[in-house]
């Protein structure tokens, strides 16, 4: 019969390896938020401050030559800011990357992969204001 040390290691164990796999498993970026309205999902909340992966599509940018991207869950060939007719999707990724980002074609599904950050933050550069971001980002 096992003692109460040996459940214990054993529980403790089973949840690193639960949290290791969460941040090596690719999530999507409506994994993020709650399936009704734009709350964010216990997901998130659990992986803020955590190194994730997540795939999506890159939008169009804001502008040229930048370490700024937003990661949409759908591809999106117009890029809302510049047009008044399009329709902004709520459950957005904003992803601040290491170096300067090579656009990806608005169809081409991507992985990025930065550490999860959670509330209001405004750009300085952009005035861009997300809820959900990842730093210190890379692309595949």
């Amino acid at each position: 019969m096992p003692s109460r040390r040996t459940f214990l290691i054993s529980a403790l164990a089973m949840q690193m390896a639960t949290a290791v796999r969460a941040q090596d498993a690719t999530i999507k970026v409506r994994d993020l938020y709650q399936r009704k309205g734009n709350s964010l999902s216990d997901l998130a909340s659990e992986l803020e401050g955590q190194r994730i992966h997540v795939e999506g599509y890159m939008a169009p940018p804001l502008k040229a030559e930048s370490r700024f991207f937003v990661l949409t869950r759908r591809p999106m060939a117009v890029c809302p800011f510049c047009e008044t007719e399009a329709e902004w999707p709520s459950d957005i990724l904003a992803v601040y990357t290491k170096r300067v980002v090579d656009v990806v074609p608005f169809n081409v599904k991507i992985e990025t992969a930065g550490i999860l950050q959670l509330g209001a933050y405004r750009d300085p550069d952009t005035g861009f204001l997300s809820m959900v971001r990842l730093t210190g980002a890379s692309v595949t």
